[in-house]
């Protein structure tokens, strides 16, 4: 729930890429693993800047690949002139965007910071397009594009705020698009409202991969493409982001959003180190303090509308209703109109059963959860693996409930420094910068010289590791 932690799952979760390299595909990760937990890895075949599926040793092995692209991430939208224009090199003069000639959504003033920032948002997507394209083209030379699925989404709303960090309609609904040649009809949709869970099992289903009892999502098509039907809610939040401290709920269907804030009296906009220090952010604080300086005069405040300065004022409604289909900006709170009382009593009860039937860590103390992920401060430790060797072949498990156990032939390295920023931490999952098969089968060990076996639980310590020696099926270590 929390943004930055390192949670401890349950032991049945395992990442999505892992089913799928059990199942015999190459996977792999162009970088990117902000998932709030440790990655193992046993988890990805290549997980660094360089990852793609060109990449794979069998060129008719099946492949899982995720790319994660940082184009239009809130950091490109605030760059120098120099490094914008850099950033989106690929965008033609002609496909720029004005900002004299955008149209804001009425819950941004109407200055020139909020402008420029929405217009170069509009060019960073020109760019992103560009970069999408490249990989459908990657697929066309390869002679894949009709045998692969391809999967477009993002994981949250643009950097700006009532956006990212904000459970809205503008923070939470995300562009999700799929193409899959010959199954799924091009230039079709669906109106149903569908959860980013949703696409693990989906695209297990459309493998022809068993889906783990735990997953909650639901597959939105079988793997012969046909439509299968999608749940009627979908349920959002928002918890700790970095030092702001809130809890807000929210679920919605097709037509209407409902919103709960456990804490009313907090602000929307409290203070964040991050996303104080960018333009938009500050111009609301600039407006803001005008205001203020307004009412010092004995003045009406107009340089922000009610709606703007709802969301920089000391507290909030407690509950929100909205009918996104005739109020996609989400400008009129429906939770007070008596004539909204049934919908509003709907969602309600559609939000505590989930919060029931799902029980809400984000409603315990963080140290409280902390403790429970980490007792006494410390990780656990996985277990060491049980090895087996007999006639040149490996076997090995685990009795750490939820270990995976892999296998190298690279020796081990030193230890990777503590990470000091983002980047650096992103890149965590590459634990001792080796590359690790996932034993999903025996192995024969022959001409594979000395051979090293580790078993990884997500939250737990490496288990120590087994060493067999290069003349096959000695213990060393």
């Amino acid at each position: 729930m929390h943004m930055r932690t390192r949670a401890v799952p349950p032991d049945e979760v395992g990442l999505l890429a892992q089913y799928f390299r059990e199942a015999g595909y190459y996977t792999a990760n162009s970088f990117f693993t902000d998932f709030q937990m440790e990655i193992p890895p046993t988890a990805y075949d290549d997980l660094s800047g360089g990852a793609h599926w060109r990449n794979r040793p069998d060129k008719d092995q099946p492949f899982f690949m995720a790319h994660h692209g940082f184009v239009t991430h809130e950091s490109q939208i605030y760059l120098d002139d120099e490094a914008f224009f850099k950033a989106t090199s690929h965008v033609a003069d002609e496909d720029r965007h004005d900002p004299d000639s955008i149209t804001l959504p009425p819950y941004y003033p109407d200055t020139e910071v909020f402008r420029k920032s929405w217009a170069r948002y509009l060019d960073l997507i020109t760019e992103m397009d560009h970069e999408v394209g490249t990989f459908l083209e990657q697929l066309e030379e390869d002679g894949l594009a009709d045998n692969t699925i391809v999967v477009f989404w993002s994981d949250h709303g643009l950097g700006m705020p009532r956006a990212k960090r904000w459970a809205t309609e503008s923070g939470l609904r995300e562009p999700l698009i799929m193409r899959w040649p010959g199954k799924l009809e091009a230039g079709t949709s669906r109106p149903e409202v569908m959860q980013m869970i949703d696409l693990a099992p989906t695209m297990l289903r459309a493998a022809g991969i068993e889906i783990p009892a735990h997953m909650h999502g639901t597959p939105l098509f079988d793997d012969e493409g046909t439509d299968l039907p999608a749940a009627r809610y979908a349920f959002g939040g928002r918890d700790r982001m970095d030092e702001q401290l809130d809890t807000v709920r929210t679920v919605r269907d097709e037509q209407f959003r409902y919103v709960r804030h456990l804490h009313p009296d907090r602000p929307h906009m409290t203070h964040c180190d991050y996303p104080d220090k960018l333009a938009t952010w500050g111009e609301m604080r600039r407006l803001t303090f005008e205001e203020a300086g307004q009412l010092g005069e004995g003045e009406v405040p107009d340089k922000l509308t009610p709606l703007q300065r709802s969301y920089v004022s000391s507290a909030k409604e407690p509950e929100e209703l909205y009918n996104i289909r005739n109020d996609p900006h989400e400008t009129v709170n429906l939770a007070t109109d008596p004539a909204h009382a049934e919908t509003l009593d709907r969602l309600r009860g559609a939000l505590d059963e989930w919060s029931a039937t799902y029980p809400d860590l984000g409603l315990m103390p963080e140290d409280e959860l902390i403790e429970m992920w980490r007792p006494g401060g410390k990780r656990q430790l996985t277990a060491e693996p049980v090895v087996s060797v007999e006639d040149g072949v490996l076997t090995a498990t685990c009795e750490t409930p939820g270990a995976t156990v892999g296998w190298t032939t690279e020796p081990p390295r030193e230890p990777l420094p503590k990470p000091t920023n983002f980047m650096e931490m992103m890149a965590q999952a590459q634990i001792k910068g080796r590359a690790w098969n996932l034993l999903t089968a025996p192995v024969e060990l022959e001409g594979r010289g000395q051979v090293y076996v580790g078993a990884f639980r997500i939250g737990f310590e490496p288990s120590p590791e087994v060493t067999l020696g290069a003349d096959q099926g000695t213990l060393v270590s």
